[in-house]
Formats: C-alpha cells, structure tokens, sequence
C-alpha cells in the first residue's frame, strides 16, 4: 500500500493517533512504517508532489484557520497545503470523495512492519527486508525531467544572448550615427532622368540607360501637379496618438522587418524613451545596383519647416479630422492628392471603425490580431503603394 492509501485508510477508521512519527520514520500503528520524507501521489496544483510528513501535519492539524496552520507547519520547518489543495485532499483523505484529479498513479511496494524491521512486500506475498540503500533510494527524486532538455551537456545558449545583444547594440549605433549624420546621406529618392525616375526599365537608348547608373548621381527634384517634392530625405508621417497602430515607435520595424509589434509593447522595451524621428530603409535590387532608400518619419508636424513639407511623401492617417489641424493644405483633397494617406487596421475590426477614412483617398492596410507572419505582405504593401505613387507624381 501507498503512504497517502495508509492516511487515507487509518483516517477514515478514526486511527490518526496510531500515525506517529519515529525519528525519520512515520509508522501506522504495527501495520506500516514509511520515511517521513518520502513523496505521495498527491500533486499540488502548484506542480510539486507532497511528502508523507507534510501530508500527515495537514490532516492533525485540519481544525486550525489556514493562516495559523501556515504558521506552525512553518515554525515546524514542514512544507504547508496550499490553500488551493487544502479542501479536495480533506475530502479524499475523510473518505467524502473517492479519488481526485491531483492524485497520481502510483506502482507502490508495502512497506510493512516485521518484528521492528521495515520490510517491503511485492504484493505476491513475499516479504523482502529493506537495506539501507532501498531506503535511500525511496527517498530520493528525480532532479531532471522531459521539460529541462535545454539543460544539455555541451550545450551553453549564453552565445545565442550574447550574439543577439550584440545585433542589437549594432543596429542602435548605426541608427545613433545616421541621426548625427543628419539621419542619412542625401539619398535619391528616385533617380531621375529627361524621361522619368531611372528604375532601369525607362530608358529607350544607350545613353539614356547608362544615366540610370551613374556612380554617383546628383540628387534631383520631382515636379508634381501641385508643387514638388523637396530634395533631401523624404518624410513619412504617423500619428502621435497612441490608439493608432503604427506609431513612431513600431513604424521601423514593420516597414524594415515587416514585423508588427504593439506600440506597448515598444514604449515598455525603450523604458518610455520617445524617439524625435525615426529612419527606415527600403532597399531592393536592380540589374546592376543597388538602391537604398531612405525615409525619415515624424510624428510632429506643428515642428516643420515649410521646406519640411516639400518632402512629405506619405501619412500614416488616425481617422481623425484634428489630425490635419494646422496643416498648409485646403482640404483633404489637396492632402491626399500631393501625400499618399495610408490607414492601418485589424481585419476583424468592424466597419464603423473605418468610416470616416473611407470618404478620403487614402490605401486601407489590414493586418491580423494575431498572425505575425502575415505583417510583412502588409508592409511590401504599403512599400509598393508608396512606390508607384512617387512614380506617378514624376510623371505629372
């Protein structure tokens, strides 16, 4: 019989008092004798087995309010019930109920009483005397299991930390020196030529092509209907508002990495710092170069220059009219005819949330709650999106 079957069994004959413990030993009466360390079937819904001696303490002690109970088995040195466990293993060991969830099965030896000697019976009748290693061994527990595969010989993750903390502090330097080189160098928003932007394909003859692929071209400008786009970086623009999905502190990540991650999330890893600007790269190849585009994002346009709005290329909308408050446009009209207007939604969210945003002229991006995988389609979108619309304007 199991330690916890014996407690159960003298329990409910009212013979508790016949349950004594003897130096490490907790006998029942002349019929059981068990080490008092020894581990029951009963598991804690913390995860724990209990012992036999904590088992024992918690059902002669049961009369005691929890908190004085906690008290003695702590003053005892004993491990106590927790409160969760104290009523269902009451109920099992009193005999109310007849198993519970908690309890394990358990392939037990009897350990009986032989003239004073523990013996342990194989449940075929025959007896057989206990060393002292057998008793050692009911003792002990295992220290290792499935879940602590990661504990390998030979195996030390310290690397895999070491080098993502040193990706990291690389990306930060890089992102800190742009910011002192004026965020990037002069990039080319598009190379433009006599016949338009130089993405390869628009050149008709040889010189024209070459142009394409100057080693070092002079940055121009774009001439829209309206205006044009200034030379330098150009700018994107989110909302400063924290309701709105892209923000200046997880824009980086989905247009670069095409990984959304909540603004939340973002504040609480950068320890409340709030970044002035931000700058992403596009970067995709041709036959024979390779442009990097570079585009810095704000989320304060009352703090712009009129220059500053020359290069505004695109807008991150909150579906909110105050949102455009003190901005050199007319209407939205002429908002979204010389600035692509992009809005970020869930795929879940309801129709009402979008309401407004759909009497603009701006892109709807729907990204979902919960399949992260699927953010970098969104971003190629708005990457794409953003691309033709500047093709466009240079050919107005």
């Amino acid at each position: 019989m199991d330690p916890l079957s014996a407690l159960r069994d003298f329990t409910i004959r009212g013979e508790l008092d016949k349950v004594t413990q003897t130096g490490d030993e907790i006998r029942f009466g002349s019929d059981y004798a068990f080490p008092s360390s020894i581990e029951t079937a009963y598991r804690s819904k913390q995860g724990n087995l209990y012992t036999l001696q904590t088992v024992v303490y918690f059902i002669k002690h049961y009369n005691l309010k929890h908190t004085d109970y906690i008290q003695r088995a702590r003053s005892n040195k004993l491990p106590a019930v927790t409160l969760p466990d104290r009523k269902p293993l009451y109920e099992y060991l009193t005999g109310v109920t007849d198993s519970a969830d908690q309890i394990e099965t358990v392939i037990a030896n009897d350990h009986v009483l032989n003239d004073g000697k523990i013996v342990e019976t194989d449940g075929g009748g025959d007896d057989l005397e206990l060393d002292d290693i057998s008793l050692i061994r009911a003792c002990e527990r295992p220290l290792k299991d499935r879940e602590a595969l990661l504990e390998c010989k030979g195996i030390d993750f310290y690397s895999v930390l070491v080098s993502s903390t040193k990706r990291e502090e690389e990306r930060q330097r890089i992102e800190s020196q742009q910011r002192k080189d004026g965020l990037v160098a002069k990039n080319r928003l598009m190379a433009v030529d006599e016949r338009g932007i130089g993405y390869g394909g628009g050149g008709g003859g040889g010189g024209a092509g070459d142009e394409a692929y100057e080693a070092n071209p002079k940055p121009k400008l774009l001439q829209l209907k309206s205006g044009k786009i200034g030379e330098g970086v150009p700018i994107i623009l989110v909302p400063s508002a924290s309701q709105t999905l892209i923000t200046i502190y997880n824009v980086k990540e989905f247009l670069e990495d095409g990984v959304y991650i909540p603004t939340d999330v973002k504040v609480k890893n950068m320890n409340g710092m709030r970044p002035e600007c931000v700058t992403v790269q596009k970067k995709f190849s041709r036959d024979r170069d390779q442009v990097v585009k570079a585009y810095e994002v704000r989320d304060k346009p009352s703090t712009m220059k009129s220059e500053d709005w020359d290069r505004v290329v695109a807008v991150f909308v909150l579906g909110k009219e105050w949102q455009f408050k003190d901005w050199p446009f007319k209407d939205h009209v002429e908002i979204f005819n010389k600035i692509i207007g992009f809005y970020m939604r869930f795929e879940d969210d309801s129709v009402e949330s979008a309401k407004i945003v759909k009497q603009w002229n701006v892109k709807i991006i729907s990204i979902s709650k919960n399949k992260r995988h699927q953010d970098r389609a969104a971003a190629l979108e708005v990457w794409d999106r953003l691309e033709e619309f500047v093709r466009s304007r240079s050919h107005s």
